[in-house]
């Protein structure tokens, strides 16, 4: 029996759990997920600091025509160990702190200096120019919560916050098995009526992109005992992924030769088109997803399937792949039960989104995969829709595919 897209889904997540933490080199954590929240170990700025270039003085003192006594100078990194007293006035730079009795930061081109005094030009106000002490963040606060996807933003606040490691989800470990005595490696000599694999290629590249760690293993022919020997390695791993022989020709023993080692197969089948025979099970403690040996089928099972799986292994939380409206440039026929997933071209044009299905849906044609724009969703039973009509979509773009 076949089930839904939504259940497999559903069964699916519910086999995974985050991966453990890990502590990792700051310059190494970017694209990670923090595992535990990171804390302030200082405060920032530490003290009240000069927002420009020019000179700290008393707010009182700073009237235009008013004429001050330079008493020092404040670089960055080397603050002034006195008081700023009545009339007076001391040297300050961006990033400097702000001397004692500093109550403002009148600008360079503000001021004129010479012979040791400093001429007023323009009027200060109370507090100009300058940055509080604790403004970024004081010591203690969390500055990156739990469970977040680390930018180069989180990397630099981090760095800010005097972090030099960081406590992360450890990435997580994909094998990928492609089955098949018709397949080839790519440059390896191909078998009479063969073909190149491209599957085991694609999903990997899909795995580093989305933060896992993917190893392909040897392609493994047409033999059970090739399969399960293939298949016997893979304890150290978060998931077993596999491709082709998951049908139920004479030749499709990828489910026979696990469940001989004693996988435990939680569905087969799917409602969706294309991808219908896909396979979720386990093997010991090892999650396995069987996805059909046609690339486009397998392609967008791992869209659908393979990426919240590796969502929820990172550590980040749960989020069904987006999902977009857009007119449909082509005339679409009814559908039956299962689930459509139809490749097509986004134009946008001036009165909006439009989404244009390829005439070949060909589950075995790469090209058309590698030109899509966006998959156009045909939930089952949907009725017919004439061109200019409503469609949800998903942008493989926006979906990091």
């Amino acid at each position: 029996m076949m089930i839904s897209v939504e259940e497999a889904r559903a069964r699916i997540l519910a086999a995974f759990a985050a991966t453990g933490g890990e502590t990792v080199a700051l310059s190494e954590a970017v694209g990670r997920v923090s595992a535990a929240p990171i804390v302030a170990r200082l405060t920032q700025p530490p003290a009240d600091v000069s927002a420009m270039d020019g000179y700290a003085v008393r707010a009182a003192d700073g009237v235009a025509g008013a004429r001050l006594r330079l008493i020092g100078s404040a670089p960055a990194g080397h603050p002034f160990a006195g008081e700023i007293g009545p009339g007076e006035s001391v040297r300050i730079f961006t990033g400097s702190i702000v001397p004692a009795g500093g109550e403002a930061v009148l600008l360079q081109e503000d001021a004129a200096e010479a012979g040791g005094m400093v001429e007023v030009r323009e009027a200060v106000r109370p507090g100009q120019h300058i940055r509080r002490q604790g403004q970024d963040f004081r010591a203690g606060d969390v500055v990156i919560p739990a469970a977040k996807r680390l930018t180069p933003r989180d990397i630099g606040l981090a760095a800010a916050a005097n972090h030099p490691w960081l406590a992360v989800h450890r990435a997580p470990r994909v094998a990928i098995l492609a089955t098949g005595d018709e397949i080839a490696l790519p440059g390896e000599p191909i078998p009479p009526g063969g073909i190149v694999s491209s599957n085991a290629h694609a999903l990997a590249a899909l795995v580093r992109q989305h933060g896992g760690v993917a190893v392909i293993l040897p392609i493994a022919p047409d033999d059970a005992a090739a399969i399960a020997g293939a298949a016997a390695g893979v304890g150290g791993f978060d998931l077993l992924l596999t491709t082709g022989g998951a049908s139920v020709g004479a030749h499709d023993l990828v489910q026979p030769a696990l469940a001989a080692c004693g996988m435990v197969v939680d569905f087969w089948r799917i409602a969706m088109r294309p991808g219908k025979p896909l396979m979720f099970g386990r093997l010991g403690a090892t999650p396995v997803l069987g996805l059909p040996g046609n690339p486009v089928s397998a392609f967008i099972c791992a869209v659908l399937f393979l990426l919240p799986a590796l969502t929820r292994l990172r550590g980040l939380a749960d989020a069904p792949l987006p999902r977009w409206t857009a007119r449909s440039g082509t005339a679409l026929r009814a559908n039956d039960r299962r689930f459509d997933f139809l490749r097509a071209r986004l134009e946008h044009r001036p009165d909006g989104l439009v989404a244009s299905a390829f005439a070949s849906q060909d589950s075995a044609v790469q090209s058309l995969l590698a030109q899509a724009d966006a998959l156009i969703l045909r939930p089952p039973h949907a009725p017919a829709l004439e061109a200019g009509g409503e469609v949800e979509i998903i942008r493989l773009d926006l979906a990091g595919v």
